[in-house]
């Protein structure tokens, strides 16, 4: 943030969710050494949502401009958002996220990095007044996944449009020692439960197209990952001896069938 250039003013509002490392500390350090404002709030109990929400009360700015803790920005990043920002309606701004393995691969954003999610909170800036107006997060959805995306639905349906801000791009950093199949196993298995949850919330067409809750996509999991085949395709995955590729289709087929098993038992059972 400190890099930002050609930017607005601006503050920069910390959620600290239950961290167990330096983060309080560094917050501390970092108050008072530069020409913004850095504060921090703390939200001990694990909770996205209610983390968010706890930024948007402690935020004073006209907008509220989200990024993630795992991202590195370029130097015109807060300056694209703000340029975007001209509507007096509602505008939801969001940007490419480019997903690099480390802080030192930098590529520009390509068409590949274009997204047509509506809300997503690694990148996108929204007026804070229509944050309020609708709620904020829901903060049952307490587990990865679908927070963002519900919002956005309210947002819509209060008014919002969205536009797609080429220029408001930023790196997502994915490790791969820290991206193992089984931190996105049990990633996949909250999202299909909070997914569950929002359709019981909202069971529109648009809702069950995000979640994969339709029948050709049910249909097409059944048939190319049905629940008897993940462990399979699991042990494919893990095999160093197998070809890249086949690694890589097998490791896909496992976290889909995974998450269409997990939603099709979250669904079958009672819950909010």
């Amino acid at each position: 943030m400190a890099a930002q250039a050609d930017a607005p003013s601006f503050e920069v509002v910390i959620v600290d969710n239950g961290s167990t490392d330096a983060t309080p500390a560094v917050v501390r350090a970092a108050a008072g050494r530069y020409t913004f404002d850095v504060r921090s709030v703390t939200v001990p109990e694990p909770n996205r949502s209610a983390a968010r929400n706890a930024g948007i009360e402690a935020a004073r700015g006209e907008f509220v401009l989200f990024v993630d803790d795992d991202v590195w920005l370029p130097p015109r990043f807060v300056a694209a958002h703000a340029a975007a920002q001209t509507s007096d309606a509602p505008l939801v701004v969001s940007g490419p996220i480019v997903n690099v393995p480390d802080y030192a691969t930098q590529p520009k954003a390509s068409a590949a990095n274009y997204s047509g999610a509506f809300f997503c909170t690694c990148n996108v800036s929204v007026a804070r007044t229509a944050l309020l107006a609708v709620g904020g997060f829901d903060e049952t959805f307490n587990l990865y996944g679908w927070e963002d995306t519900e919002l956005g639905l309210r947002l819509r349906r209060h008014g919002a449009r969205h536009t797609f801000a080429w220029d408001a791009y930023l790196w997502h950093i994915k490790p791969p020692r820290v991206e193992t199949l089984d931190t996105l196993l049990q990633k996949t298995v909250e999202r299909a439960q909070m997914a569950a949850r929002f359709l019981r919330k909202d069971s529109s067409l648009r809702t069950k197209l995000a979640t994969g809750a339709y029948g050709l996509n049910v249909a097409r999991s059944t048939l190319l990952a049905p629940a008897w085949s993940l462990a399979g395709y699991r042990r494919m995955a893990e095999n160093e001896r197998a070809p890249g590729a086949l690694r890589a289709f097998a490791r896909a087929q496992f976290l889909d069938g995974s998450y269409m098993t997990a939603l099709r038992g979250a669904l079958a059972s009672p819950g909010p």
